[in-house]
């Protein structure tokens, strides 16, 4: 299984949010920057594909895609006649829509992307990774099976135990025919 720490997924790891029950979620406005829309107005047609499909998939959306609004500044310099006099940049704020997102609505939308972006392929690899780690994840604890940070740690390796079972071997004389 592909290492989801490799530099490729980074992006994807590092607008990756926790909530108090420990439940993954990305936020769409950081998603569409690390899929590279660099307007939102592009990646929203993206979204709303993957909402549909949400939506067609017998899915309630708003387990899915929760909207949100965030306030943001917006820097604006004091211009007169389009003259720049030098004030100091001032801000201002603005609330802007987004939406918090399951793993399940990033793999949606990561589906509906320009497919001719590396960084959409790469996207659906990672979130159909997640996905089929936390169904595995789900089944283990289902089953009420030990998760594998919790297995405990051998004290020899394989290589280790293999050479010691063929100094026995050869003490022995007893070898097998292909060695």
């Amino acid at each position: 299984m592909s290492n989801l720490t490799a530099k490729e997924y980074s992006g994807f790891e590092q607008i990756k949010h926790t909530d108090e029950n420990d439940s993954e979620f990305w936020y769409a406005r950081e998603l569409a920057l690390v899929l590279e829309y660099v307007q939102w107005r592009n990646f929203s047609k993206v979204l709303d594909r993957a909402i549909l499909a949400c939506l067609n998939s017998g899915f309630n959306m708003a387990d899915h895609f929760i909207e949100v609004s965030k306030l943001v500044e917006m820097p604006t310099k004091p211009k007169k006649n389009g003259l720049d006099f030098g004030f100091a940049e001032v801000s201002k704020t603005k609330n802007i829509n987004d939406y918090r997102l399951s793993r399940y609505a990033c793999y949606l939308i990561v589906q509906n992307g320009d497919p001719r972006k590396e960084v959409i392929a790469l996207g659906q690899t990672y979130f159909a990774i997640q996905t089929r780690r936390q169904e595995v994840r789900k089944t283990i604890a289902r089953v009420n099976g030990i998760l594998p940070e919790n297995q405990p740690t051998p004290s020899k390796s394989i290589e280790e135990v293999q050479r010691e079972q063929l100094k026995k071997l050869k003490a022995t004389k007893k070898l097998m025919l292909n060695e």
